[in-house]
C-alpha cells in the first residue's frame, strides 16, 4: 500500500512539474516568436502610468 501511494505521489509531482515547466517554456517561446517588437509597449505604458503617481515612503539615498 505504501508503494502505491509513493508511486501516485511521484507521478503527480512529475505531471505538475512538467506542466509548470512546459507552461513557462512555451510562454517564452511564444513571446520570442510572436511579439514582433511589441515587448516594450506594455513596459512603456506601465512606466507612463507610474510617472504620474505620488512618491510615498522613505527618502531616496
Amino acid at each position: 500500500m505504501g508503494a502505491l501511494l509513493l508511486d501516485i505521489t511521484l507521478l503527480g509531482l512529475g505531471i505538475i512539474g512538467a506542466t509548470a515547466f512546459l507552461g513557462v517554456a512555451v510562454n517564452g517561446i511564444g513571446n520570442k516568436l510572436f511579439s514582433r517588437g511589441k515587448k516594450d509597449e506594455f513596459i512603456g505604458r506601465s512606466r507612463a502610468y507610474q510617472d504620474t503617481w505620488r512618491k510615498v515612503g522613505g527618502t531616496h539615498k
